[in-house]
């Protein structure tokens, strides 16, 4: 099902008056300094209503609706256990709705999530664009979710080294968050895809976010976790892995962080591996 978005700018008219007339009929000097002043603000607004209509989020002109089941059957499955989860039934229900834009043809293709920290460090932007990069050139989509810091770094990385890329929003698809992320987002629907699990005009609440994660570990092969605190977001996405026998990357920097507990939890389970380098992930997609 294809639906059409069209988004209508209104830009606020500004509008001067004519100066008053002195009793003789003549205008007076200081109500045309007004009134050049009035026009110039006037252009001034415009100006700006205009530049702020350039630099909002254009959102796509074409939106495909499916489902979860739909989306990726005969690609990747859900465990009969959790389908419930995701809107699948025994009765025909084939999942929750899926709102998207863009190449849908890239679920089909090899696919890891590289996600971890929104305040991300140096060394942590530095391994999630060399992944993304080494993912690129093994023909592996790279997906993400779009926030700041890992998701951003490797989405960029996997673009400019030519590659495909998937991006998972917690946002109904006809808006951009972060803010700053916009032209990525309209890049993805664009060139790639865009993915959300949301409605168009639905409220954002904290929660969206873990339902994008499980959304995001639900349609990708494996996860990368290239950097995350014990508090981080990306552990939701952690444990849909372990649920779902998606493969679970820790990367080696995090195992071996004497101060986080979290990795340890999951090491025990035969899906997760750590991190060393790239080939690691390749060799169990089975890619080239």
């Amino acid at each position: 099902m294809t639906v059409a978005n069209k988004k209508k700018g209104k830009v606020k008219r500004i509008g001067t008056r004519e100066p008053f007339a002195s009793p003789e009929g003549v205008p007076r000097q200081k109500n045309d300094k007004r009134s050049s002043r009035k026009k110039m603000q006037s252009s001034t607004a415009t100006s700006m209503a205009r530049k702020r209509q350039a630099d909002s989020y254009v959102p796509p002109s074409t939106i495909t609706i499916t489902t979860i089941g739909e989306l990726i059957q005969g690609i990747r499955e859900i465990p009969e256990q959790h389908q419930a989860r995701f809107g699948i039934t025994p009765e025909g229900g084939s999942g929750v709705k899926i709102w998207l834009a863009g190449d849908s043809s890239l679920v089909k293709l090899p696919s890891v999530a590289i996600v971890g920290s929104r305040d991300v460090s140096v060394e942590g932007a530095a391994r999630a664009r060399r992944l993304a990069r080494e993912l690129t050139a093994a023909g592996v989509v790279v997906v993400s979710g779009l926030a700041k810091g890992v998701d951003t770094e490797a989405l960029n990385a996997a673009i400019e080294a030519k590659g495909r890329t998937i991006g998972v929003i917690g946002t109904p698809i006809t808006r951009a968050y972060p803010a700053e992320n916009k032209r990525l987002q309209e890049k993805l629907y664009l060139e790639h895809l865009l993915i959300s699990q949301f409605a168009p005009g639905k409220t954002v609440y904290p929660s969206n976010f873990p339902e994008r994660n499980k959304l995001m570990a639900a349609i990708s092969d494996a996860t990368a976790i290239i950097e995350a605190s014990d508090e981080s977001g990306s552990l939701h996405q952690a444990v849909e892995c372990t649920r779902l026998g998606r493969w679970l990357f820790i990367a080696k920097s995090l195992v071996e962080d004497p101060a986080l507990h979290w990795p340890k939890s999951f090491l025990h389970y035969p899906t997760t591996r750590v991190l060393n380098h790239s080939s690691e992930i390749i060799n169990v997609l089975r890619v080239n």
